[in-house]
């Protein structure tokens, strides 16, 4: 099953990748979000390669810690980018269920709903996994 999640993580990185030229092309605007969002997500997958490669739990849980904090980072970007598109700024909670129904209800650009879609697959993908490795590591 783990390597169910890493060619999700693969399909997932490539999305972005996708999207980080656009955003390029597009006059690159918040880029340290980007760059915040980008930098624990690739380390996240590189903790996952070695956890398929050791094998002990422990170097899921950091890719799943580190997938935590780029996550967070790249819902900033939707709610940035929902707010851009609505111009409207509210609170934060109030964006960030506005920019998730946008998702849903196909407002967002096409590549951008699938990597929001997506990446709950790579997370709860990576949660699932790495709680089966813990009970199989505690069971052995």
């Amino acid at each position: 099953m783990e390597h169910v999640v890493t060619a999700l993580f693969a399909i997932q990185a490539i999305a972005g990748a996708v999207l980080s030229v656009a955003w390029w092309r597009q006059g690159r605007r918040g880029a340290g979000t980007l760059l915040a969002h980008i930098g624990p997500n690739l380390t996240s997958f590189a903790l996952w390669i070695a956890f398929t490669v050791i094998g002990n739990a422990w170097w899921a849980w950091a890719a799943f810690f580190v997938l935590t904090v780029g996550t967070g980072f790249g819902d900033r970007m939707l709610v940035t980018r929902f707010r851009r598109m609505q111009g409207v700024e509210r609170a934060g909670a109030v964006d960030y269920g506005a920019a998730i129904r946008g998702v849903f209800t196909g407002r967002l650009p096409g590549l951008v709903t699938f990597h929001a879609l997506f990446s709950a697959a790579v997370y709860f993908g990576c949660l699932g996994v790495t709680i089966g490795a813990t009970v199989a590591d505690l069971s052995s």
